[in-house]
């Protein structure tokens, strides 16, 4: 049992070879729960019962045995010198039993504290516990401490230490570093770097932090620091509580000098064989987070009343930079439950629209958008170039709606004539028209309770558009042939890559019509405006195609990407899907997609960034060139409409103007 120890702040101590055991005793003839040791709060006595063990106790009383039988239920009230010997009487485990009743004015307190040492037979190692009473006991302040100052008098200290100039200058140099200190970690390694540099006779710190989980203040030792030692920190040394109660009570920092002989029985100066120990609270205004144990364990030399005053000066600012570390520890707290909360929402949010892939502003706004119209009766009218996905928004749309139980049926407008996209839609019955020979029921019906995505509507014959108007209005539909009409329960989804005002001014499309479809219009960003987009679609149609053909194909090189996110990309994420497509049918396995793998339409791009590379010359020179490059090329883009133009790069009308007034273009 070689180094084994326990202490508790109880008023019992179990003994046995059970491991919950206060005092593990693992001889094979010792029970699992063998006996306790108990302070009586009224008295301060200490008791021993036997728990009904098997092989049973007795108490050692000089020569005297008590009982002599060992009987398994025993009690007995024990003195200073009593020996227990537990379990077989020819194989005892002797435990040695050692306490100071300590008197009081009125009834007697428990005992300071009660060393317990276990030994084997034959001597060979040793078990320690400590039993301490139920209720502290008052330290006699005359007996123990050799000098004491309050936090309130800490200006009188600093001036003591201002008065000495190479002092004064040690402990400015040694705050410097704590003041700079935030996390928790770095405000004790300055501490402790503080602390060594201005009391020379410290060989021991420990950090002894207050526990902010329990009502009852608790402080606990979080760190030991060695003089000289590096690496691993040392393990925190038991706290000397005598000092450290009365640094709690009296607020106060208090120096115990000689420690051995004069706070001498505290097991726990004892066992650190400390000569002299100070103890300082670190505190900020009426609170005390931490206390500092300063402990002197050389052979010779005690500290001083001056060393207690250069220390409570570093632990005034170290109180402070500890605050600070906590309250710097909370925001971060705060800040990481907040990042998670907003990426856990964030997911949430995308998860919603995970179908559709972006992570640029564009996007954002869009998934933004479509959040507030998901769950409502609303028409949308959904616009955008060819290839830009508006079937998949529509779809998405649907999918996440109260509608998802229900069919989602798209149809593209402008595939069929009027007459059979009429039939299509509505329905007709037997003989409405030449190769009607059965009764059909329309898409209307066929999506009732759902959605039904019209694209290219801007398409639809002006006839038809009339028939679709009544059921966005009345919500009735009349099969062809048929004199019936029918209710039917259908949310509209139309999408359109024309300007439907335009379609209305010339004619081609009914403006009560446009009026009913542009409820809530969304507008689904072109690939060239989100570029940032490029690399996560293009490694999302890898991955997909890859494993359709089952090739391992590592990624894109830098040039690809640079190149594909030059592109334009007029046919947008179709066109791009189709090219990542042919890359993983030209591209061998186990490589990567190479720039001369690329169309050579995208290719191109190479002799456009020549055609932009600016000379060489000044920075503001290369600068100029480069952006009059950009606003030519955002010009011709828009047919030299300027208003589009500005709105495009993002400035004003008024912005663009001087910009081309001082390039000299018109």
């Amino acid at each position: 049992m070689r180094g084994r120890a326990t202490e508790r702040d109880a008023a019992e101590i179990t003994l046995g070879r059970a491991p919950s055991s206060d005092l593990l005793l693992p001889d094979w003839h010792i029970s699992g729960s063998h006996g306790v040791l108990r302070v009586l709060p009224e008295s301060g006595a200490v008791r021993y019962r036997d728990l009904r063990s098997t092989n049973g106790s007795r108490v050692r009383r000089g020569s005297a045995l008590l009982p002599v039988d060992g009987s398994v239920e025993f009690e007995q009230e024990l003195q200073p010198g009593d020996r227990l010997e537990l379990g077989d009487p020819q194989h005892a485990v002797v435990v040695k039993v050692s306490f100071t009743p300590t008197a009081a004015k009125g009834p007697f307190l428990p005992p300071t504290a009660s060393a317990l040492s276990a030994t084997m037979p034959g001597g060979e190692g040793a078990a320690r516990g400590v039993l301490r009473g139920s209720t502290q006991v008052e330290v006699d302040p005359e007996a123990h401490v050799v000098a004491q100052r309050a936090v309130a008098d800490v200006g009188e200290a600093r001036q003591q230490v201002e008065r000495d100039p190479v002092s004064f200058k040690t402990v400015l140099a040694a705050l410097q570093k704590l003041s700079g200190a935030l996390e928790l970690d770095e405000v004790l390694d300055a501490v402790a770097d503080a602390v060594f540099e201005v009391v020379p006779r410290a060989t021991h710190l420990t950090v002894h932090l207050r526990d902010e989980s329990v009502e009852k203040p608790t402080y606990v030792p979080v760190t030991t620091r060695v003089r000289g030692a590096t690496g691993i920190p040392a393990e925190p040394v038991p706290v000397t509580r005598s000092v450290v109660r009365k640094v709690i009570e009296q607020r106060a920092a208090v120096l115990a000098a000689d420690a051995m002989r004069e706070v001498g029985e505290s097991a726990s100066i004892m066992g650190a064989k400390i000569l002299s120990t100070m103890g300082v609270p670190l505190w900020k205004g009426e609170d005390i987070p931490g206390i500092l144990q300063v402990d002197n364990r050389a052979s010779a030399g005690i500290f001083k009343e001056r060393d207690l005053d250069l220390l409570m000066v570093v632990a005034q600012q170290a109180g402070l930079a500890l605050a600070n570390a906590r309250l710097y520890q909370r925001v971060k707290l705060a800040e990481a439950s907040a990042r998670s909360e907003n990426s856990f929402l964030k997911q949430r949010a995308q998860k919603k629209f995970e179908r559709m892939i972006g992570d640029s502003s564009a996007m954002r706004q869009l998934f933004e958008k479509l959040s507030k119209v998901i769950d409502t009766r609303v028409t949308v009218l959904i616009e955008g170039e060819t290839g830009t996905g508006k079937e998949l928004v529509a779809s998405t749309i649907h999918y996440q709606s109260r509608r998802k139980e229900k069919l989602f049926i798209a149809q593209n407008c402008a595939a069929l004539p009027e007459t059979l996209l009429e039939s299509e839609l509505f329905g007709h019955k037997k003989g409405a028209f030449t190769g009607a020979t059965e009764d059909k029921k329309g898409l209307f019906d066929l999506a009732d309770g759902g959605t039904l995505f019209l694209d290219e509507i801007g398409e639809m014959p002006l006839g038809l558009q009339a028939k679709i108007l009544r059921v966005l209005q009345e919500g009735e539909v009349r099969p062809l042939g048929s004199g019936v009409t029918r209710t039917v329960d259908v949310r509209i989804v139309a999408a359109t890559n024309r300007k439907l005002e335009d379609e209305v001014a010339a004619g081609r499309f009914r403006q009560d019509l446009y009026y009913r479809l542009q409820v809530f219009p969304v507008r689904i960003p072109p690939l060239r405006e989100r570029r940032e987009d490029i690399p996560i679609l293009a490694n999302h149609f890898l991955k997909r195609y890859a494993h359709e053909m089952g090739k391992a194909i590592h990624g894109f090189s830098q040039q690809t990407l640079e190149l594909m996110m030059s592109y334009n990309w007029p046919g947008n994420v179709r066109e791009l899907e189709n090219e990542v497509q042919r890359l993983v049918i030209q591209s061998d396995p186990g490589g990567y997609v190479m720039a001369e793998h690329l169309s050579p339409r995208i290719r191109n791009i190479e002799g456009i960034l020549d055609k932009i590379r600016p000379p060489r010359g000044t920075l503001k020179d290369m600068i100029e060139h480069i952006e009059k490059w950009l606003l030519i090329e955002a010009l011709r883009e828009h047919g030299n409409n300027k208003s589009a133009t500005a709105k495009t790069l993002g400035i004003t009308r008024e912005g663009l103007h001087k910009k081309l007034k001082s390039y000299g273009i018109s």
